[in-house]
């Protein structure tokens, strides 16, 4: 019987083989989302990806349980992509200017990854329809909006509401926007922000 592996080295391990499970993961999930980019939901197929990805069907099996459990995946991981991509704007000192600087964030975050945007928001895998966890989860990425507008109500800059109504009114300007800008109706960020900015300022108050 050999002698225990010091704690330290034990924990090293861990975090060695967790490393290489999120980057199969990650990996496993950008696979799938260019497929459905570049070759349509039939594509996502559990031997195509895994061809793709060069491994064996089974770890697909493993991580994800079935297509379907690959889907929620996909939708999930575009959020967390989402929420990650917003906490990335610098904070500002003041949170209306702060509150600005989130829309072109939520834009750029919903162009540059398409894959998972058309599945997030476009019904892209028709068949799938997301859980009820996955919604809370989807919705609760994108909390950082009601957070900063709870903070420009704090401020004076916003009316007392509840700050979902004002985070909500503003995704759907934004998404109404980016459903035109990908359809080719839109040939810039113009009325993205022309209508997202005029959102918030629905909500302004009259000293803000």
């Amino acid at each position: 019987m050999g002698t225990p592996a010091p704690l330290g080295l034990q924990g090293a391990y861990a975090r060695g083989q967790r490393s290489t499970y999120d980057e199969l993961r990650t990996r496993l999930l950008d696979v799938a989302s260019g497929l459905l980019t570049s070759d349509g939901p039939e594509s996502l197929t559990v031997r195509r990806i895994a061809t793709e990805a060069n491994c064996p069907t089974q770890v697909i099996y493993t991580m994800f349980g079935s297509k379907e459990g690959l889907a929620e995946a996909l939708y999930l991981e575009g959020f967390e992509r989402f929420r990650r991509r917003l906490e990335s704007v610098p904070l500002r000192s003041d949170p209306y200017d702060y509150l600005l600087a989130l829309g072109p964030a939520y834009r750029d975050a919903a162009l540059s990854e398409p894959g998972y945007y058309s599945l997030m928001f476009e019904r892209a895998i028709p068949e799938f329809v997301p859980s009820e966890r996955a919604r809370t989860l989807a919705r609760a990425a994108l909390n950082i909006f009601d957070r900063v507008i709870a903070d420009c109500i704090s401020a004076g800059y916003l009316v007392p509401t509840q700050p979902r109504r004002v985070a909500d009114a503003l995704w759907a300007a934004a998404q109404g926007a980016l459903s035109l800008e990908r359809a080719g109706h839109l040939q810039d960020a113009k009325t993205y922000e022309t209508v997202t900015t005029a959102t918030i300022s629905s909500f302004r108050t009259k000293s803000g």
